[in-house]
């Protein structure tokens, strides 16, 4: 078997390594949203299940792809690496058939959601589950309305309402129902922040997407090299022969006598 570069083979080993710890960390984001889904929702992740799993098999598949690659370029297995290979070359296509055009849709998103949550107003008349999360968004948030206070009609709930403390922090307005009763409401109102959050989240999964193609293709490049000089060898360096002729040591010469005298 012909030998390969031995910084390219070190170089594809910590590539895996690395590849699997992202793997890992995949697992471990699952894992820590399923438990916020179960101290939140009372063990209740309908909705969120699917999004889990995908995240889980996800990871799962990214490590044992890393392990493969780092098997095969530690112990050379021609056979490891070609699996690796085509791992990568269906990894860099799926991120980047994932990526693009979720990079392409990221401008119309605010538009998209503004006209997904305005079918929920007003909301003193929603249903019950758009009430409650309006209202634990504004709780979370320190907003109330998505749009406008007056997204409630007149039956403004109280996770609307300041407090003393906050209302001192001057973070509160003060308005007049139509029964021209005082509350003291926060002045936000919860879409731009809402908005604020959605898209910082579509920056991040867009990031993923993209960061995951380069090391795919990163990895691709590596697993390729490797393989050829699995192939065909390391081509040794040529060391040029130096003639006679140029020979550092000088000629030796015979030490001229005269000839004795008679």
């Amino acid at each position: 078997m012909a030998h390969v570069n031995i910084c390219l083979k070190r170089l594809l080993t910590i590539f895996n390594i690395f590849f699997a710890i992202i793997g890992g960390l995949i697992i471990g984001f699952a894992f820590l949203g399923q438990t916020l889904s179960y101290s939140h929702g009372g063990g209740n992740i309908e909705g969120r299940g699917t999004g889990l799993i995908v995240l889980y098999v996800f990871g799962a598949v990214t490590m044992v792809v890393a392990v493969l690659g780092a098997y095969g370029s530690h112990k050379e297995n021609k056979g490891c690496l070609i699996a690796f290979l085509v791992c990568m070359v269906i990894g860099s296509l799926i991120m980047l058939r994932s990526g693009i055009p979720a990079a392409t849709m990221r401008p119309m998103l605010a538009g998209i959601l503004e006209q997904k949550i305005r079918t929920a107003l007003p909301l003193d008349t929603a249903s019950l589950e758009d009430r409650n999360m309006a209202e634990s968004i504004q709780q979370e948030l320190q907003c109330c309305g998505l749009f406008s206070y007056r997204d409630w009609e007149d039956s403004i709930p109280d996770t609307c309402l300041c407090n003393q403390a906050v209302e001192r922090e001057g973070i509160c307005q003060t308005i007049f129902t139509e029964h021209m009763e005082r509350k003291v409401i926060y002045e936000k109102t919860c879409f731009p922040i809402v908005l604020q959050y959605v898209l910082l989240i579509a920056d991040i999964v867009i990031g993923f997407f993209f960061t995951l193609a380069v090391l795919a293709l990163l990895g691709l490049a590596l697993s390729s090299v490797m393989i050829h000089q699995m192939r065909h060898g390391v081509r040794a360096p040529v060391m040029m022969a130096v003639p006679a002729i140029f020979s550092a040591m000088p000629p030796k010469y015979e030490e001229l006598k005269n000839p004795p005298e008679y």
